[in-house]
Formats: C-alpha cells, structure tokens, sequence
C-alpha cells in the first residue's frame, strides 16, 4: 500500500499598521483640541467681561514689573544699591518682585533707602513742592498754595487736580503710617485781612485735601489727620504775590507694621554713612610700602 503523502500548509499572516506612527496622532489630536478648546473657552469668557475688567486684566500684562519700574525712575545706579540692599533683608520679596507686575502703587516708606525716595519724590512732586525733608520714618514736604487754589479763596484753581495726582501718588500706595495735614493761610491773602475768614479758608481747603487722600488710599492701616492754621506772612507783605499760604503733608511711618513687626527704617545706603576715620586703600597701600622700605636689623648667627 503506498504511503500517504502529508500535506504542507503555508500560512502567510500580512500585518497592516495603524498608519503614521501607529494610534499616536491621535493623542496629539486630543491634545490640539483639549488646548483650542481651552482657548476659546478664555476668549468667551473675556467677551462678556466688563471693560474695566478687561483693562485690569491688559494692566496686569502690560505695566512693568517693580525692578523695571526702578530701573527707568531712579536710575541704575539707585536701584542697584538698594536690590543688594533688599536682598540682604528680604530675599523673597525681591524674586516676587522680578516677576510681578506692579498692579499697585509703591509704597514709599517702603523703599528701603533715602535716595530712592527722594529721587521718587523729585520725580512725582517735580517743581511743585518745596522744602522737603526725609528722615528714617518720616517724609515732609511743602505745596504753596497757589499751585493748588486760587489766592485768598477756596476755589481750586487750574492745576489743582494735576497736583493732587502727584500727591496721591505718593501717599495711595502707604501702609502702616500716619499722614498729617496742615492747611496754612496767611491773613494778609484773604479779603480785609480778617482773621476769621483766614482760619475758615484753611478749614475749607484742608476738609478738600483730606477727602482727596483718604479717598485714594489703598490701604486700611493708614490714618489721616489735618490742621488748619491762620497766621500773618512772615515774608513782609510785599511777597504776597508769591502766594497765600501753603499745605504741608507729614508721612510718619509708625513703630509697628500691622502685623506687629518693626518696620525697617529709611537708611542713607548699603554700607551707611561714611565715616571720615576710614581708612581708604590707597592709603593702606602707602603705609604698607613704607613699613616695607624700612630694614630690618640683621639677625644673629
């Protein structure tokens, strides 16, 4: 009987791939659409915003950060010295400040440094205020009067809320001090020279500056107070041309923060004042040469 012949049977099994890179574009797909969703999700949402909510948020992209703003006001010189300065005392709020824009205004008290605050003051004030004087916690400075009224009168005058700007620029962005108001008046300014009607414009003019400030404030720890003064022109009557009177404003930084920490005190720079017992190194360098031209006697064998 012949043998049986065994039958081969070749099996070919063809592999057909996802397409390019396998199922992986689709993952990048859900991606794309999970961010172009994300993304009119944000256009819609700015769309039925308020314009002042609109503006805030452009504000908070376009204003520049504290260092920059530093930078551009006081020049490099300043702002370099007083980052050192604040790195050394307060390293965390120096990085939060590279990064942050500067959504509000500056607190001058703040600053760190007398320089820093004088050149922000010459910056804000400009011509307008005169006598200004910065200790370690207390700002002064002098408006007269007919930047800010008309003469005799409580009627502001042209430039009155040009000026005002510029003084809340300075006190808006306080925290924890006091500002003290006072409203001086000359008598020779006012109609007769009558005392009374003197005090009643200082009264007058301060109520109107005092609701100014405290309206702009930023702040709840800042406490504002005022004084109205009347008294006779010390410069001679033949100066009454020059103006009225005038308004002082006080800005004392008080002994405790809110918080219930010292304050750190306006200082004159990173390394203090200088001392005229320094010594500088040119003149060590002269002492050395002259210690080593002197010989020495030989030594004994």
């Amino acid at each position: 009987m012949a043998e049986k012949k065994a039958t081969i049977v070749i099996k070919k099994i063809t592999v057909v791939g996802g397409g390019a890179h396998g199922g992986a574009w689709k993952v990048a797909f859900a991606d794309f659409m999970t961010a172009m969703m994300a993304f009119f999700l944000v256009m819609w949402l700015l769309a039925t915003q308020s314009e002042q909510s609109k503006k805030a948020v452009a504000d908070y992209f376009s204003t520049p950060s504290v260092i920059e703003y530093e930078f551009n006001n006081y020049g490099v010189e300043l702002t370099l010295e007083k980052l050192f300065m604040d790195l050394v005392n307060e390293p965390l709020k120096v990085f939060q400040a590279f990064v942050n824009p500067m959504d509000r205004t500056p607190n001058v008290m703040a600053m760190g440094m007398k320089k820093v605050v004088a050149a922000h003051l010459m910056s804000q004030l400009g011509e307008v205020a005169t006598n200004i004087n910065v200790t370690p916690d207390t700002i002064v400075f002098e408006i007269p009067d007919l930047f800010l009224f008309k003469p005799g009168t409580t009627m502001p005058s042209a430039q009155f809320v040009a000026v005002m700007d510029k003084v809340k620029g300075i006190t808006t962005g306080l925290q924890d001090a006091d500002i003290q108001i006072t409203s001086v008046v000359f008598t020779e300014s006012v109609y007769g020279g009558d005392a009374r009607v003197a005090q009643n414009v200082a009264e007058e003019r301060l109520a109107v500056v005092e609701l100014q400030v405290k309206g702009s404030l930023e702040h709840e720890s800042v406490g504002v107070s005022g004084t109205a003064v009347q008294q006779p022109d010390s410069r001679g009557a033949g100066e009454n041309q020059a103006g009225g009177g005038l308004l002082r404003i006080e800005i004392r930084q008080r002994p405790e923060t809110s918080t219930g920490k010292k304050p750190r005190a306006l200082e004159e720079g990173v390394f203090g004042a200088k001392s005229p017992e320094q010594k500088t190194y040119s003149e060590y360098v002269k002492k050395l040469s002259e210690k080593k031209s002197v010989r020495r006697p030989a030594r004994k064998e």
